[in-house]
């Protein structure tokens, strides 16, 4: 009976460069609709249910639509990456690629809606964040999430510790991957604020630049593994 591979073949979705446009979009999201359509997060959906607690006890309705709405859509966003995933099984573009296809069409209009808008702009965001992250939830084989920080960050530390401990280098890289996607995601967030002060709403099209390049990474084969 044959050996299964020790180094198996990864995808292009699962690489370190699909990953640092993935993260530095995602983090320009976070800072986009906070800082420029009302201080609603596009992806720490728990920030604006903790919002829309204080806006039903202050019995503030139109507030609570104004987080509700971007909550509801980012639980859509989910079933709607899912139903992709299983309805386009066969076809041209990988089910992956149709979704950041779809992300990245959708980000762009958003950058056409006035601020009048702001509700409806918010929770196609934080749609098309949740495509995402549903989408993509791999770096070199360990889970994770490109538009949000808190599970990096315990993963992160919980491979550093296990790794100090251990000796063990290979948790110490699985950490440090970690800490990379929290720094991206950062950076993101900081080209985010300083642009939005610059350009107003028309600062999403950065981030449908960026998924552009992820796209187009999806295009090629990755290269095969090498053994260390």
């Amino acid at each position: 009976m044959a050996r299964p591979d020790p180094h198996p073949a990864r995808q292009m979705s699962e690489s370190v460069r699909m990953v640092v446009f993935l993260s530095l979009s995602g983090g320009l999201q976070d800072a986009y609709t906070y800082l420029a359509r009302g201080g609603v997060f596009a992806n720490a959906q728990t920030g604006n249910i903790v919002f829309m607690g204080q806006a039903l006890f202050n019995g503030d309705w139109s507030r609570l639509l104004h987080y509700l709405a971007p909550v509801t859509a980012f639980a859509l966003g989910v079933a709607a990456a899912e139903l992709i995933r299983l309805t386009c099984r066969e076809g041209r573009l990988h089910w992956r690629q149709t979704v950041l296809l779809a992300e990245i069409l959708l980000l762009f209009g958003v950058g056409f809606l006035p601020e009048s808008w702001n509700t409806p702009a918010n929770a196609l965001v934080s749609f098309t964040c949740a495509m995402q992250v549903q989408a993509f939830r791999k770096v070199h084989g360990y889970p994770f999430a490109s538009t949000m920080c808190i599970g990096n960050l315990r993963s992160g530390m919980e491979s550093l510790v296990a790794g100090l401990r251990l000796h063990d280098r290979a948790l110490l890289r699985k950490a440090g991957h970690y800490f990379a996607v929290i720094v991206l995601f950062a950076l993101g967030a900081g080209l985010g604020a300083r642009l939005a002060a610059d350009f107003g709403l028309r600062t999403i099209w950065l981030s449908c630049a960026l998924l552009c390049v992820s796209l187009c990474f999806m295009f090629r084969k990755p290269a095969a593994p090498q053994a260390e």
